[in-house]
C-alpha cells in the first residue's frame, strides 16, 4: 500500500498541535538528532483517513513497532486495550516518567500496553535519555 501524501500545510498544523515531540514516548525532535515522522492513528491500512484529526508525529521507533496496530495488551492485566491516542487523551493521565527521567511508567492499562508494545524503554533509548537528562534536555516541561 502506497503511503498517502501529505501536504506541507497540514504537516506544519501537525508539527504543531505535537509540539514537535513523539505523541508516545516525548522525545523532542531538538534532542533526537532525527526528524520526527507523520504518524496514522488509525492507519492507512485500516481505513485511516489522512485528515488533521487522525494524525500526529511520532519518532521512527514508535511509528515502527505501533505499524498497523491500533490495540495491544496490558502485561498486567492481560487485557487487550486500544493503544495511547495522543491527539484525543493525556500523556500525563496514561504516562509518568521515572524518578530519574529515563523511563516511562504506564499509569493505566493503555500507557502500560502502548510502553510494552512500542518497546519505550528498550535499553539504547533508556541511555540515550540518561544523556539527554545529563544535559538538561530531558524530560520537557508540559
Amino acid at each position: 500500500m502506497r503511503k498517502a501524501y501529505v501536504p506541507a500545510k497540514l504537516r506544519r498544523q501537525v508539527a504543531a498541535d505535537a509540539q514537535l515531540r513523539c505523541g508516545y514516548c516525548h522525545t523532542a525532535q531538538q534532542v533526537s538528532g532525527q526528524p520526527l515522522v507523520i504518524d496514522h492513528l488509525i492507519p492507512e491500512a485500516c481505513n485511516g483517513p489522512t485528515a488533521r484529526e487522525n494524525l500526529w508525529l511520532a519518532c521512527r521507533l514508535c511509528n515502527e513497532l505501533k505499524g498497523t496496530r491500533t490495540e495491544a495488551v496490558d502485561p498486567l492485566t492481560g487485557d487487550t486495550v486500544p493503544l495511547f491516542n495522543p491527539r484525543v487523551q493525556s500523556w500525563k493521565v496514561h504516562f509518568t516518567w521515572s524518578e530519574d527521567g529515563t523511563e516511562i511508567i504506564g499509569l493505566t492499562a493503555i500507557g502500560r500496553a502502548t510502553v510494552a508494545a512500542l518497546r519505550m524503554n528498550n535499553e539504547v533509548v533508556v541511555g540515550a535519555r540518561s544523556l539527554w537528562v545529563q544535559a538538561g534536555l530531558h524530560p520537557l516541561e508540559d
